[in-house]
């Protein structure tokens, strides 16, 4: 039995039938040129033999109905891959269409925790002869980052290789390298090291407050304007997905002398600000997004557990320029990452509690209808392989992240890297976020707006 991490537990503690607590993402493959009919059925086969998975792969909660479920991990030692790891088919005519749709119901479904926290779906059907391969994995056990790392974990940048390990699997037979849980020693060395990085909270806190309300420079929670994304959510999601040329985005960049990531948040801006303006429902106040940042060591592969920090950005949606909103989300990711850069792990990690705070509440009755919202929506830009990647053979050809949602957060924006793309996934209430899909035209919209502007 393992301690789990307060930042794990959060998770599960969080998760009803209406907030699946679980992470996903979509991968577009294209199959080796020497693949025949039943190379799917083959490949899963095959797969389903390898006995070899990661730890993180086999842990369930301890008690699943109880609290206790909520404070530690056990090793399930009857795994069950086939129940795991399933095997599907697109309806015709086996359009992108129908695979977003398949995407979106399972999405939409809590895993179960009288098992490991995790399912793999293995897709054929395409009409285009791709494949694709939808994992979901608990919040609890990977966040973003981590899930990512693991995917290039299992995948390679050699074409001809084909003894890749399935996506539970991992190269290193000695298993991870970190293990989501926590040995009592190991949470007392942290509790001493807490209590010194603790003491330097009130100087930050001092800080925080400087730059928020005399200088203007901070964007705190609570000052975000009350959308159509803030409400109460259901269970049920709707997933699309689209890919860029990186090499655009990096146009725009170099022009306007901003990060690619500036200009993704852009992009978001201009679809949000136009979306909302389709359904008469754009506030005069600009929209403030959550930016989880990472809190993990660039070198060094840890690839399980959550290390994840929040920062609050303008998104300067009242603005129709779309070099002005440009300008206005530079300068708040500067500020919020000039705060960050100066802080240990667990000051950051303190700070971003304060950031996400209001949404403890969110399960009060009336709470979520009656306050403004902490931010409006959350936008996440995950690090992924920027070369070409197969698995056993198959090129993957896009990656499409699938996220979290609460009761005042309908809507949620992931993007990723795919070699030279940029690969977006957006996920959202399919009752309180219509026609989600206009979000990807109005993406395409805005950036060829920042083309035109600053080019």
């Amino acid at each position: 039995m393992r301690l789990m991490p307060v930042t794990d537990s959060m998770f599960l503690a969080l998760e009803t039938r209406e907030h699946p607590m679980h992470v996903g993402g979509l991968a577009l493959f294209t199959p080796p040129a020497d693949a025949d009919r039943d190379h799917l059925r083959t490949l899963r086969e095959d797969l389903l033999t390898n006995s070899s998975v990661r730890d993180v792969f086999r842990l369930r909660p301890a008690t699943p109905l109880s609290t206790r479920g909520y404070l530690s991990w056990v090793e399930d030692t009857e795994l069950d891959l086939d129940y795991h790891f399933r095997h599907s088919a697109l309806p015709r005519p086996g359009r992108i269409r129908e695979l977003l749709e398949v995407t979106s119901r399972w999405h939409s479904t809590p895993l179960d925790r009288h098992r490991p926290l995790w399912e793999i779906h293995l897709v054929e059907g395409l009409a285009d002869g791709r494949f694709a391969l939808y994992s979901k994995v608990h919040h609890a056990l990977l966040d973003g980052v981590s899930a990512l790392r693991h995917l290039q974990s299992f995948l390679t940048d050699d074409p001809t290789a084909r003894d890749c390990p399935p996506p539970w699997g991992s190269r290193d037979v000695r298993g991870d390298r970190e293990r989501p849980g926590l040995r009592p020693r190991t949470m007392l060395r942290a509790g001493r090291r807490a209590v010194s990085e603790l003491a330097g909270m009130a100087p930050l806190a001092a800080r925080v407050a400087g730059e928020a309300f005399r200088e203007h420079r901070l964007t705190l929670p609570l000052q975000a304007p009350r959308t159509m994304f803030n409400v109460p959510v259901g269970g049920a999601r709707r997933f699309a997905a689209q890919s860029w040329e990186l090499e655009r985005l990096g146009a725009v960049a170099s022009a306007a002398g901003v990060s690619r990531n500036d200009v993704m948040l852009a992009m978001c801006s201009a679809a949000l600000r136009s979306y909302l303006l389709d359904h008469d429902a754009l506030p005069d106040a600009p929209l403030v997004a959550m930016v989880p940042v990472s809190l993990r060591p660039h070198a060094g592969g840890e690839t399980s557990g959550n290390r994840i920090g929040a920062l609050l950005c303008d998104l300067g949606t009242h603005l129709a320029d779309p070099a002005d909103r440009l300008a206005v989300i530079r300068r708040s990711m500067a500020d919020g990452k000039r705060l960050f850069s100066d802080l240990s792990p667990l000051q950051a990690l303190l700070l971003s509690a304060l950031n996400v705070a209001p949404f403890a509440a969110a399960p009060l009755p009336g709470f979520v209808t009656h306050t403004r919202p902490a931010f409006n929506v959350v936008i996440s830009n995950v690090p992924g392989p920027r070369t070409r990647l197969y698995w056993n053979g198959a090129r993957l050809d896009g990656l499409y992240p699938a996220s979290v949602l609460l009761d005042g957060l309908a809507l949620n924006i992931t993007t990723t890297t795919s070699g030279d793309t940029l690969d977006v996934g957006i996920t959202g209430c399919r009752r309180r976020v219509p026609h989600l899909q206009r979000l990807l035209t109005h993406l395409e919209d805005g950036l060829a707006a920042l083309e035109r502007a600053v080019l």
